[in-house]
């Protein structure tokens, strides 16, 4: 389909003519939930769902009863007459625009929920922006990128509306200013060619196997495989990867993971083990590993619970 052919469909035309003019109240309606950002500097990831919620359900055209939360770990995902058309991590304010290295992650994350519940499209958004993509032959089809803090309504939008999503995006609006720690070329996704996704040389593994992820085009940045290719826990890894932040697994602390990405990288393996059952609300019997988890997470004051 071309832009001029869906640009004249009459679903495309009557989203428009609605979005336009409920976008200056979605944007005022907005503005007034990031008050408390402002005000204190940090808000819960709460106030990013609420904006989508906002988003898709007064601006374009889904309803309460489509929206799903914590589905499968999964913090959105988005159903037409019971059909799972898009799943949307979402991060608490300020967290994704404009950090590379989240982006990376929060794609990773999405692209395996999706994977997980055999979805197709993805996005992820922190209320500020806002990136959806299509999975294709093991990487990302960028569906579109725009910023909720336009002043009109972004017509692109129309490819995350009840008509648009199950339709090949065409005129693409993907592209994002630059990011915080981002090089020349480099790219937000892992590369793909014919021959599939992009893996590690040593575990044979894509980047989504693994819990910490500086550049997800560039294997020797993943640290710490924990899950399979499938995306299931991988169970003698697991202790391994944990041990390797907590302790001294085999007398050498893992090297390549700044101090900074540390306490997400073990609420990642905490989220990991507790699918497992591991943890020691869940088990008060787990090995001592699970504890030292749950301890020093307690220590940061990260919740570990999936979502």
């Amino acid at each position: 389909m071309s832009s001029n052919e869906f640009q004249s469909l009459a679903a495309y035309q009557k989203l428009l003519a609605r979005a336009e003019e409920r976008w200056p109240t979605f944007i005022a309606k907005r503005q007034e939930r990031l008050t408390q950002w402002q005000r204190q500097g940090r808000v819960a990831e709460k106030v990013a769902e609420s904006i989508l919620e906002d988003l898709l359900t007064e601006v374009l055209d889904w309803t309460l009863g489509d929206l799903n939360n914590q589905l499968d770990y999964a913090d959105l995902v988005v159903t037409q007459s019971g059909i799972k058309r898009f799943v949307i991590e979402a991060k608490r304010p300020g967290a994704l625009a404009w950090n590379r290295q989240a982006v990376v992650e929060a794609l990773e994350q999405a692209r395996r929920y999706a994977g997980e519940q055999r979805v197709t499209t993805v996005a992820i958004s922190d209320g500020i922006m806002l990136f959806a993509a299509d999975v294709e032959a093991g990487g990302l089809r960028d569906r579109l990128y725009v910023s909720l803090q336009e002043a009109t309504f972004p017509s692109h939008l129309w490819w995350l509306s009840r008509d648009g999503i199950y339709r090949p995006a065409v005129e693409l609006r993907a592209t994002m200013p630059e990011f915080e720690h981002a090089g020349d070329g480099e790219t937000i996704v892992p590369s793909t060619d014919c021959a599939g996704p992009l893996l590690h040389p040593k575990y044979h593994l894509p980047a989504t196997c693994f819990a910490y992820v500086r550049d997800a085009s560039k294997p020797s940045t993943w640290k710490l495989p924990y899950l399979h290719a499938d995306g299931s826990v991988d169970e003698k890894r697991m202790p391994k990867a944990i041990q390797c932040l907590l302790t001294n697994y085999r007398g050498a602390r893992v090297g390549g993971i700044p101090e900074s990405a540390v306490p997400d990288t073990l609420v990642r393996l905490a989220q990991a083990a507790a699918r497992l059952g591991r943890m020691p609300e869940q088990n008060p019997e787990t090995a001592d590993i699970y504890r030292q988890l749950a301890t020093v997470l307690r220590q940061l004051d990260r919740p570990y619970q999936a979502h």
